[in-house]
């Protein structure tokens, strides 16, 4: 181990002691990078000074969990994934009497919208329950609150138009000033809550998982940990859905699911009955 790798563990390591929060399993190259971004931008000369600094201020440490965390989302995105939901996972969960959806890594929210917008142009969102979570507690404000720069919608109604979707898309937020405020009706069946991947325990019976370009960033023993973490979580038959470059072929867990959609990372959880 060389030093900057010692450092960026004596770091890992104060965060989880003063703060709980655990990055000892993200990927070295993405965490490395994020911090030494940190200790530039606060015009330190070392990892180590950025330690002391977190432990002095917790402001400071707030803003490095910031850094460390997944926020790349938008609404939509990836429009075709969100079609061969609409078109070919979503029909499947009509018969459930209640619908769980567990978005995990939920970040600043547009995904989960992007969800109850569909499932109430389907007719289910009045029986459905969706949990958006994220250890962020400051992306998670920013979620519950449902407020994004106005100069996006434009980009978000092509990605709602190419999944699929025909309404007006301003039926689902009001303008205020320079954000879009997503409509209550929207938000009244999301239970947003703070949640850490890699040491909080599993939501029950779950019909969906959505995490998408999350685990990406952990390493090999962190994602076989957050996989278990999904299985655990889902019901039997419940779908899991994977970002683009996410796959369960070299997990332990492969043959406890069926792959759903192989190019759009769908899987869907087995019954117990089918394993003896």
């Amino acid at each position: 181990m060389n030093e900057e790798s010692a450092e960026i563990e004596q770091l890992f390591s104060s965060l989880l002691e003063t703060y709980g929060y655990d990055f000892r399993h993200y990927a070295y190259e993405s965490a490395r990078r994020r911090v030494l971004q940190r200790v530039q931008h606060e015009d330190l000369s070392s990892i180590s000074q950025l330690q002391q600094l977190i432990l002095k201020d917790e402001n400071i440490a707030d803003t490095l969990l910031r850094d460390l965390s997944i926020n790349v989302t938008e609404m939509f995105r990836d429009p075709p994934f969100y079609r061969e939901l609409r078109q070919q996972i979503l029909p499947h969960l009509k018969q459930q009497e209640h619908i769980k959806i567990w978005h995990a890594g939920c970040a600043t929210g547009e995904e989960v919208y992007s969800m109850a917008i569909m499932l109430t142009e389907m007719g289910l969102y009045s029986k459905s329950q969706l949990f958006a979570t994220d250890f962020n507690n400051s992306v998670l404000d920013k979620a519950k609150h449902g407020a994004f720069p106005i100069q996006k919608m434009r980009s978000y109604v092509q990605n709602y138009q190419k999944s699929g979707g025909d309404q007006p898309f301003s039926d689902y937020y009001h303008a205020n000033y320079s954000a879009a405020i997503m409509a209550e009706s929207l938000k009244k069946n999301i239970l947003f809550s703070h949640h850490n991947l890699t040491i909080d325990q599993p939501f029950g019976d779950m019909n969906m998982i959505v995490c998408r370009n999350v685990i990406i960033y952990f390493n090999r023993k962190l994602q076989e940990h957050v996989l278990q973490l999904f299985y655990d979580s889902l019901g039997n038959g419940g779908f899991l859905c994977l970002g683009s470059h996410e796959s369960l072929i070299l997990s332990h867990l492969k043959n406890e699911f069926e792959i759903v959609s192989s190019e759009y990372k769908i899987y869907r959880k087995l019954s117990h009955s089918k394993h003896g």
